[in-house]
């Protein structure tokens, strides 16, 4: 019962449960929270504990024990069920088009998106981020990751997975994933049954989509799915239709609603702290769009606002094959490892007043790759981090250059779970105070 009351009350109020369980018993603590019967799961926040775990040899770890809610999400084949030689493959085939110059290219498309989802906003008009952000980041997937331009199938594509990923981000569906026996294939009219149904239609898209690809040899597309298609691994080889549906399924679910989460509390942490919009906004004036990442106080603010409220609350669970020691204390094979990045990023040890909004440290401070890690780390670590600091600068910039907004409802908000992410409580209702009518707005175009 213990087991089943600890799950439920993660899966209700995940922040909240680990800030009980940290201030009840430290920086280490062990709790049962993978459904009826679950194994021993030790969440780690010291920092030198972290790094221990992240040095502990992967054949000395089952990650596909570990993380085995998320197969019915992202499939068999998903980079984040690999272990070993596999694991090391997909990675070295996933990692490039994250990266360097082939990123950049991608800035126009995610400028682009953004300036079409926001084109009809008007003076006096309320939107609520909770709703334009998922959008943007959608369409941002869809182009730069699937490379699907606009037309019949792009929309049934958006409109699937919409309707999926809002029934995913509920507490009762997501329930499902963590507790196997509700996963009970009775026919479409029952709730598992629904979601595989739903899923089919969205994992044949993209399987059209691949064909099609297939078909018609391009070199000059640049988009992620393209690239991912004509990678080779070092015998020559290339993925499959089938590690290839997973592998963008994966992509989207990790890089779709965790993005428009952070974008959502970027937008409130701005407009709540007054001083913090005005920096950034005099910060952008006559910046060309290639510039924008390079800027310090917009990359700081996106840095604070990503310790504060971390895309992930948790690294890469991973289960013992074998005794393992950290910190002094050995685990017994069956424990599952997890570095806990929510109570790392709120360690008064590491952070003055942790539980305040404060750009300015990481002007003036460089913190390890074990105190400050929001897209994890070690050799499990996410491969778009680079790509999605990308975009969220990207996004912040067009809007701010263009829209004075201002918060409807200054009253404190409160983190509330979304799915696999943590999002503001109030939805983040904004007001369009003014439209900057030179063209671009503040910002120059290169």
């Amino acid at each position: 019962m213990t087991s089943l009351i600890q799950t439920l009350q993660l899966i209700a109020n995940p922040t909240n449960f680990l800030d009980k369980c940290a201030t009840k018993y430290g920086d280490t603590f062990t709790i049962r929270v993978l459904g009826i019967n679950s194994p021993p799961v030790v969440f780690f926040a010291h920092p030198q504990a972290i790094s221990e775990c992240f040095a502990i040899p992967a054949q000395k770890l089952d990650f596909k024990k570990a993380t085995h809610v998320f197969k019915p999400l992202f499939g068999a084949n998903s980079i984040v069920l690999q272990e070993g030689q596999q694991h090391n493959r997909q990675r070295s085939l996933l990692m490039p088009p994250f990266h360097g110059d082939r990123m950049k290219s991608y800035g126009d498309t995610i400028y682009s998106i953004t300036q079409d989802v926001t084109k009809n906003w008007l003076e006096g008009r309320v939107v609520s981020m909770q709703h334009v952000m998922p959008d943007i980041t959608l369409q941002i997937i869809l182009q730069v990751v699937f490379g699907i331009s606009p037309g019949v199938r792009y929309k049934k594509l958006k409109q699937l997975l919409s309707a999926l990923l809002d029934d995913i981000t509920t507490p009762w569906y997501s329930s499902l994933f963590f507790f196997p026996p509700l996963q009970q294939d009775l026919g479409a009219w029952s709730p598992w049954g629904n979601y595989l149904k739903r899923k089919q239609d969205i994992d044949n898209l993209v399987y059209a989509e691949i064909s099609e690809r297939r078909s018609v040899e391009d070199n000059s597309l640049t988009d992620i799915l393209s690239l991912l298609m004509s990678a080779r691994d070092e015998d020559g080889q290339a993925m499959s239709d089938e590690e290839l549906k997973d592998q963008l399924i994966s992509l989207l679910l990790l890089g779709y609603e965790t993005t428009a989460g952070v974008l959502q509390w970027l937008f409130y942490l701005i407009h709540a702290h007054p001083n913090v919009k005005a920096k950034i906004v005099d910060e952008l004036k006559g910046v060309a769009v290639s510039e924008i990442t390079k800027l310090p106080y917009l990359s700081a603010v996106c840095q604070e606002t990503m310790r504060l409220h971390p895309i992930a609350l948790i690294c890469t669970p991973r289960m013992t094959k074998e005794t393992v020691e950290i910190s002094g204390v050995e685990y017994a094979t069956g424990t599952v490892l997890v570095p806990c990045i929510h109570l790392a990023h709120h360690r008064s040890e590491t952070y003055i007043e942790p539980e305040k909004f404060n750009p300015d440290r990481f002007l003036h401070q460089k913190y390890s790759a074990t105190e400050y890690l929001p897209f994890g780390g070690g050799y499990r670590g996410c491969i778009g981090s680079a790509f999605s600091m990308y975009e969220l600068k990207l996004v912040v910039a067009r809007i701010l250059s263009q829209f004075d907004l201002e918060l409807v409802d200054r009253r404190p908000v409160s983190p509330v779970r979304r799915g696999i992410t943590i999002v503001p409580s109030s939805g983040v209702p904004m007001k369009i105070k003014q439209i900057n009518s030179c063209g671009a707005g503040i910002l120059a175009r290169p």
